[in-house]
């Protein structure tokens, strides 16, 4: 992608007239239309009109001549983000497809957020996720970051190094995975400018010091070249390409080399018009000069995923010096440089849609890939681990026994490989054979290994697979498996242990099996059947006589049989027939005469609350909410319950304040206490202590106490503070 000057409006629909109908177009002006005006108050860190950035990403799209619907996304990618419209607003006006693209590249909102890095992560997935339904979304998008990256300049310091960090870690990747080179590396280059500018600019100044010395001897062997080429009758376009400044900088720090040690600073590319040409290219060139061992490969017979297709050799070219020569033809070298969108093609006249060739659906089945890596984490952070480790992390290129080529991460062993085929497949691995011989299972598989898959259907998993797997997805599956082996086990003892209770407390499992019974259990537990609660039983995560005691199914002598409905529904009738006092706290007790009545102070609960009465040792009864942690961690919680309600609910104002104490969350900046502060003067009476502190990534968290009426005081108090711009999460505090 070549870095232009900034172009006008009026250049991307010129550029999109040359292969545009007039219907196409009339959509490409509108969404221009319709996004200057959204955008006519705002202005980015330039001083320039924000219209400038959309008619860039706009221009960037055009140039690679994708789609009206993707290049109105361009014009309108921020609109949504930035301005008041809506996506339902811009499915109207354009079509679901455009707003579908739109959402794919906007930002999630903030309250969902507890840090700046578990926002970051949610975003890249909504991104990911939204990519592997519409491949559009990222050529979007990569569009949107190779300009920002190209204005970075305007950015404070630290926002240029996290940016062009990220761009580094997740956007090159991104685009080197599907085939656009081009944008792949400037966002490298770029980023090594602000991440490390001492290392960039001594590079630039390293190359641009012998230049000369370099292209004369380039052009020296382009011109054997020429001459090499002609001989066999072959016509073709030759040139030097150099090095970018990025994969020297790599190979310096990987390789641990010298400037001068690297020898390749300049390719030379040989463009062709057939496969066929490409071979003839290449045994005139192996002809002319001395190829260098270990340093062919051949691109066209085995592409990568990404689609890139080339013949790469080094040779002993002219005076003794190594040259790299890579030599493909037109086609693949537009597909080398733009990647999947050189695949869409435009069809003038018949659709409005974009249509990817059988290349694109075959070679990029990773996209799949991050569905299922999407159900195996447990949160957007481990998500991108994932994404990181199996889709971005290098390859390696092995075969089947029947000549299927399948890829895998670097580092990969036949484990690796036998649960990418299928997780059963995995699950019943016994050994394997590399190229006809027996390896063990840790081997290392190598790019051309034809890998043999041996298999037992009554193998088993074993734990210690999970050390030698480099793949989330065999790593996930061994787990999962174990998981679902131990559950099982679980499911057993723990059934054990509720049905001996059962049969203390005088009922029966077939009691426990009705359907009303279960339903009520499994949804005041929040477990989907009876085995997730077995299991939890066994590993003590609940109690069975938790269980018991929800039921009402205790050990009372005289009590006579009840039915199943008796049971869900049990009220205390003795309880209901007690004398009802009224206390100062406003907490109405039943059968509670001269004794002292506290709210407790590990949940402040306030009127609204569900609440119950706990019979203390000699300090009367504190009153807790129902979903307290403290009170249900208490042994002996189904002796000393008794029935409480507020005094509102015995039909009586209740004039009292009550404390509440909540948590806010937000992303530092100058002024946001203030705002906080604000709120809760104007909204509640009064605010008894307040405490704050910043972690490392600069996030804030306040701790308030306040005076609150009831619980539709404090709902509307923290409703206002999440719209505190800069506050992601407010929460009560209860132990």
């Amino acid at each position: 992608m070549t870095r232009n000057q900034d172009l006008t409006a009026e250049d991307v629909l010129s550029l999109c007239a040359e292969y545009m109908n007039e219907k196409n177009l009339k959509l490409v002006r509108k969404s221009y239309d319709f996004a200057r005006l959204a955008h006519q108050e705002q202005f980015r860190l330039s001083g320039e009109p924000y219209i400038i950035h959309p008619i860039q990403v706009a221009g960037i799209l055009a140039k690679l001549h994708m789609d009206a619907d993707t290049i109105a996304t361009g014009f309108l990618h921020d609109v949504v983000e930035d301005t008041p419209h809506s996506l339902e607003e811009i499915s109207e006006e354009f079509s679901p497809a455009v707003a579908f693209l739109i959402d794919g590249v906007t930002k999630l909102g903030r309250l969902k957020f507890q840090s700046k890095k578990e926002a970051l992560a949610e975003n890249h997935r909504k991104m990911l996720l939204a990519m592997a339904k519409d491949i559009r979304v990222i050529i979007v998008k990569l569009a949107d970051r190779l300009h920002n990256m190209r204005t970075m300049k305007y950015q404070k310091p630290e926002k240029q190094v996290e940016k062009s960090q990220e761009a580094i870690d997740v956007y090159a990747p991104l685009a080197d995975r599907i085939g656009m080179n081009s944008i792949k590396w400037e966002l490298e280059d770029i980023a090594l400018r602000y991440i490390n500018p001492e290392a960039y600019y001594n590079i630039v100044h390293l190359m641009d010091s012998k230049r000369e010395e370099r292209e004369h001897y380039i052009n020296a062997t382009i011109s054997e070249l020429q001459d090499a080429i002609m001989a066999i009758d072959i016509e073709g376009t030759i040139y030097g390409r150099p090095k970018h400044i990025y994969s020297i900088y790599r190979k310096m720090v990987d390789q641990k080399k010298d400037f001068e040690d690297i020898f390749d600073l300049l390719a030379i590319r040989v463009l062709v018009d057939s496969i066929k040409d490409c071979y003839a290219v290449l045994g005139a060139v192996h002809t002319q000069w001395k190829p260098m061992p270990g340093r062919f490969k051949d691109y066209i017979a085995m592409p990568k995923a990404n689609l890139y297709q080339s013949i790469h050799t080094t040779v002993i070219g002219p005076q003794g010096k190594p040259v790299e020569i890579q030599i493909r033809t037109y086609q693949m070298h537009e597909v080398a440089e733009y990647g999947v969108a050189a695949h869409w093609a435009y069809k003038e006249g018949k659709t409005d849609k974009v249509e990817s060739n059988d290349a694109i659906q075959k070679q990029l089945n990773w996209f799949k890939d991050l569905a299922e890596l999407q159900d195996e984490a447990t949160d957007a952070s481990e998500f991108m681990d994932f994404v990181k480790e199996d889709i971005f992390k290098d390859l390696v290129y092995i075969f089947t026994p029947k000549g299927e080529v399948m890829e895998l991460p670097m580092g990969s062993s036949p484990v690796d490989f036998a649960y990418h085929i299928h997780t059963e497949i995995g699950n019943k691995v016994t050994g394997a054979k590399v190229n006809g011989n027996i390896v063990p299972l840790d081997y290392k598989l190598k790019n051309g290994d034809i890998v043999e898959i041996m298999t037992n259907p009554n193998a088993k998993p074993s734990r210690d697979w999970v050390n030698i797997t480099a793949t989330s997805k065999a790593r996930n599956r061994i787990k999962r498996y174990f998981k679902m082996a131990d559950r099982q086990q679980n499911a057993e003892t723990g059934k054990g242990i509720i049905e001996k209770e059962i049969r203390a407390n005088h009922h029966t499992m077939k009691e426990f099996n009705t359907r009303k019974v279960e339903e009520a259990v499994l949804d005041r537990f929040n477990f989907n059947e009876y085995e997730d609660l077995y299991a939890a039983i066994a590993l003590g995560e609940i109690s069975a006589q938790t269980v018991l005691n929800f039921l009402g199914w205790k050990e009372e002598e005289s009590e006579p049989e009840r039915s199943n409905d008796q049971i869900i529904n049990k009220e205390n009738s003795n309880q209901a027939k007690a004398s009802r006092t009224v206390h100062e706290s406003g907490v109405v007790v039943e059968g509670a005469d001269n004794l002292m009545i506290r709210l407790s102070h590990c949940c402040n609960p306030v009127p609204g609350d569900e609440i119950v009465g706990y019979i203390t040792r000699g300090r009367g009864i504190s009153v807790h909410r129902k979903d307290c942690k403290n009170l249900k961690s208490k042994s002996d919680l189904d002796n000393r319950l008794i029935h409480v309600e507020w005094e509102s609910q015995a039909g009586a104002d209740i004039q009292q304040s009550y404390t509440a104490e909540i948590k806010i969350f937000g992303f530092g900046r100058s002024g946001l206490l203030n705002d906080v502060l604000h709120v809760i003067n104007h909204t509640v009476k009064g605010l008894t202590a307040i405490n704050g502190k910043t972690d490392k990534d600069s996030n804030v968290n306040f701790t308030i106490k306040i005076s609150i009426n009831d619980t539709n005081e404090l709902k509307d108090l923290m409703s206002k503070l999440k719209n505190i711009p800069d506050v992601y999460e407010v929460k009560r505090v209860t132990v």
